[in-house]
Formats: C-alpha cells, structure tokens, sequence
C-alpha cells in the first residue's frame, strides 16, 4: 500500500546518481548561501513541488506573489527530503515550516511534530486563560490607582501560566533518530547547548521530513529547504533560493536525529 506521503518523481530518475551518504549540509558558519547546491535529485524532487505550489487548488495562501491577493503575505520555507522505503522505491517527502494557509496538515506534506492547533488541545485552552487575564488586566488599569495590587497579582499569575504553558509546548515535542530513540525537545536542548529551546522549535521543515521518514522505516538519501515567495520583513529571504539550517532552532534538533545515539 502506498504512503500517502511518498511522492514518486514525474520523470526518469535512472540516470540520476544515488548519494553514497546522507546529503545535506549543515555549514552554515559563514552564511554564505550562494555556495550551498543540493543534491541533484533534490532539485528534480523541488521543481516538482514547486510546480505543485503552482498549480494546486486545495488551500489559499498568500504567498506575495500573486499581485493584488487578499491577506498578509508571508513567505515560506520549504523543504524536500530524497528517500528510499522498505519496499527499495526512490521518491521524496515535503514540508513545510510553521503553518500553512491557517493550518499544519496538509495532503501533500507530512505531519508536524506536535499538532498545537488540535481543537481542544492544552495549548488552545492555555492562550484562552491568558487572554482572559490580558483582559482583566487591560479592563483594571483604566483605573490603576485603585487595582494597583490586584494588577500586580494578575501579572504575576500571567506570567507563571505563560512559563508552564511554554515548558508543556516542549514537552510536548519528541524527536525519533536514526537508532529509533526518542527525546524530547526540552531534553535536546539541555543536553547539546545547556538552554531552554527558543520559541518555534521543532516546527521547521526539515525536522519534520526526519521524523516521518525515520518513523516509517524509510532511508534519508538527502535533503533540500527553498524560500517560496516574498518575505516583507527581511531582504534576506529570496524566493527559489536554497537556504541551510539555521544554528539556533534547527542545529541541536537535526544533530540528535541524524545520529544513532540509543
């Protein structure tokens, strides 16, 4: 039975050299983007994508790149991953970073490491309780002198629930490596940089396209992430180009996946 998420290539790969080893490069010391080239079926496997963001009718999203589009544009990374399944066929994974279109599931690209828009979930009701003390905060400091103390206990009390509901987050995401073991975001981080996990963690591309292979028995050949559209709050961010991962987010989660630690 065919993965849902394996995405055979359109055209001939026979031609095409397989990597001795996994191919990704994690040299990002001197951010010199221009030298990074993928892996040859890497760039078959995004033009094939690309031409997909292209032509798909199944969600909306405003990319910048259509002129005139409703929404806030917000431009988006995206990443392929090569690999061969049990059953010895070649295709490739995608993903995306963050959210896509308002959500995290998608036909055409695999799951995301913890779902935080599940309705009903701990996160869903954690933001409503702190939205409700934003509230009664913003409704006491009409009259400061007054609520002066009530203030201070109400901020306190936000911020303790705003720290719980962050170390529930990381808790919540557990990476799979190559040895078939499991860490926790939180668990990750303390063990490589000796810190908390900085805030959006775990949701880029890449980590993504790991664990769905490596939880579904499929080998990693190499991998690729690409800018798609405009970024209006950087010039950094170029559309099409190919970018590496970045130290702070990516670095710790993608060295603890690739390795065999048991």
């Amino acid at each position: 039975m065919k993965d849902k998420f394996f995405t055979r290539f359109d055209v001939p790969i026979t031609e095409y050299f397989l990597p001795e080893k996994f191919t990704y490069s994690f040299d990002n010391q001197t951010n010199n983007q221009t030298a990074y080239e993928p892996h040859k079926l890497c760039l078959l496997a995004t033009t094939q994508l690309q031409k997909y963001l292209i032509t798909q009718q199944e969600w909306v999203h405003n990319f910048g790149l259509i002129e005139g589009q409703e929404g806030a544009i917000i431009g988006k990374m995206f990443g392929v991953l090569v690999v061969r399944t049990e059953q010895n066929e070649i295709g490739f994974l995608a993903a995306f970073s963050g959210k896509l279109a308002g959500s995290n599931t998608h036909s055409a690209f695999v799951p995301p490491i913890f779902d935080m828009l599940t309705e009903g979930s701990f996160l869903g009701i954690g933001m409503t309780n702190l939205t409700s003390i934003n509230l009664e905060i913003s409704t006491l400091e009409q009259n400061k002198t007054e609520n002066k103390d009530k203030i201070s206990i109400l901020k306190k009390l936000r911020k303790e629930n705003s720290i719980l509901l962050q170390e529930k987050i990381f808790e919540s995401y557990h990476f799979v490596n190559q040895a078939s073991k499991s860490k926790s975001l939180k668990e990750i981080f303390r063990n490589t940089l000796n810190t908390n996990p900085p805030s959006g963690a775990g949701e880029c591309a890449a980590p993504k396209l790991l664990q769905y292979a490596f939880q579904n028995k499929m080998e990693a050949l190499a991998m690729a992430e690409f800018w798609w559209g405009l970024s209006p709050k950087s010039n950094f961010w170029q559309h099409k180009h190919f970018y590496l991962p970045c130290k702070e987010k990516c670095m710790p989660i993608l060295s603890y996946m690739l390795s065999f630690e048991v």
